[in-house]
């Protein structure tokens, strides 16, 4: 629930160790593992947009800069939120990063809360619920995994992190651009009696 909300914490950490145990031990029912972590996803989420639309776009205008959200880049995610929010909210859950920010940047842009939501609680239940189950009956087969095919695995991992990296990047510009002119006709629009 904090990493949702916008701390930086390894939450992914703490959900697989769980299931582990549960399946280890069986001490634990991954049943009640698997709600809490989507049930502490979900409301986490919730918290960070709230925030978000409360003092997010302050903060951001204020001390975006400083972590390298300068104007353009600010103007360019209200553009992505607007276009394809449901998309970012959702996939943003599986991408370590952006999960911590997604919430506050969702409440920040304005996100409708009925789309937020129902995006929110489909990433909330694919990543925490997918996460808990398959690192439970995947159990003592994710130890076998370290071995050549979790070095393969990982290679491919970075190729399509670099990949989409390097594809973000060149298409950065021409986003950007394309945001700016959608913004500004919001405004010419806005500023018509």
């Amino acid at each position: 629930m904090l990493e949702s909300m916008g701390l930086p914490l390894p939450a992914e950490t703490l959900i697989i160790s769980s299931a582990l145990y549960c399946a280890a031990t069986h001490r634990l029912d991954i049943s009640w593992v698997a709600v809490a972590a989507i049930a502490g996803a979900i409301m986490g989420d919730n918290f960070g947009y709230l925030i978000g639309r409360r003092y997010g776009h302050r903060l951001l205008e204020r001390h975006g800069g400083k972590v390298g959200l300068n104007d353009r880049r600010l103007i360019l995610g209200r553009y992505l939120f607007r276009r394809h929010g449901g998309k970012v909210v959702f996939f943003g859950r599986f991408i370590a990063i952006l999960r911590v920010f997604v919430a506050l940047l969702a409440g920040a842009n304005r996100m409708p809360w009925h789309t937020f939501l129902f995006f929110n609680a489909l990433g909330g239940v694919g990543w925490a619920g997918g996460y808990a189950l398959v690192t439970y009956y995947l159990g003592n087969e994710v130890l076998k995994l370290s071995g050549p095919v979790g070095i393969a695995l990982g290679g491919i991992a970075v190729l399509v992190i670099g990949g989409s990296f390097l594809f973000l990047k060149k298409n950065e510009v021409r986003l950007t651009e394309e945001a700016t002119r959608a913004a500004e006709l919001e405004q010419k629009g806005k500023s018509k009696p």
